[in-house]
């Protein structure tokens, strides 16, 4: 099935995706303007789930490190049901193993000063504590240079709910709020007409921040490899999809 006989799938995230070839392929990336981050003070980065903020903007995560920008990093959810069906692995050890990853993926990034806050809102659940997260945020976002936060259209519902929350709180301080794509390269195509494209621009990694991405993402074992043998222990990111996260940028819309 073509990227675009997936329009109509009932869950585009499952449905097959874009090959990485079509994206590295497109014509319009020189058209993207170029997005400049901040060179002081401190920046806060959400992420719905423990690998969202490395797979949408690690690479930038660590052009903020090495300029010296102060770090905080929001997991609005531990990750805990990523594999639901697993005998191996329970939400519990799932958390802690997310979190451990974490802290390592960022250390590759060169932020191992990050300051961490865990919200523990219930993975698969954010919608429902929108408006807590939304108020937590406003705290920590308040004074911040920089907040980026997953894109409210990526077709996953923390995601969405995650990158809500964080508009209404930087909107509500005064902060500029950057918002990264996940699975959007998935299930959308280039050009594709559901993605706001004269919203987007692009983040340029040097060869060294993008040799830290791909460091950082490694870091992300409970994600990226099997758990054991049995299906319910799968990897969540298989090799195709982590493909889309190595690009010489990142891609945000403002």
């Amino acid at each position: 099935m073509t990227s675009r006989g997936r329009e109509t799938a009932a869950d585009p995230i499952q449905a097959r995706g874009t090959d990485e070839s079509e994206w590295r392929a497109w014509a319009r990336w020189g058209a993207l303007p170029k997005c400049t981050l901040p060179a002081g003070g401190r920046a806060v980065v959400v992420a719905a789930h423990p690998d969202d903020e490395v797979l949408g903007f690690g690479g930038s995560i660590s052009l903020l490190a090495a300029a010296g920008v102060d770090l905080t990093v929001v997991s609005v959810t531990d990750g805990e049901r990523s594999h639901p069906h697993s005998r191996v692995e329970t939400p519990e050890s799932l958390a802690r193993i997310r979190a451990e990853e974490t802290r390592a993926a960022l250390a590759e990034l060169g932020a191992a000063e990050a300051e961490i806050i865990r919200l523990h809102v219930p993975d698969t659940g954010v919608a429902a504590h929108e408006e807590q997260v939304a108020a937590t945020l406003t705290e920590v976002i308040s004074g911040a240079a920089l907040c980026a936060a997953p894109w409210t259209g990526d077709i996953h519902a923390d995601h969405e709910a995650a990158g809500r929350a964080a508009l209404a709180a930087a909107g509500a301080v005064g902060v500029p709020c950057l918002l990264y794509p996940v699975w959007m390269w998935h299930w959308a195509y280039p050009d594709d007409p559901r993605v706001p494209w004269s919203q987007a621009a692009r983040i340029v990694l040097p060869p060294t921040a993008l040799a830290r991405k791909t460091a950082a993402i490694s870091r992300f074992l409970s994600q990226i490899s099997p758990l054991g043998p049995e299906p319910g222990d799968a990897a969540i990111l298989p090799p195709e999809e982590i493909a889309h996260h190595l690009r010489d940028s990142e891609v945000i819309f403002r």
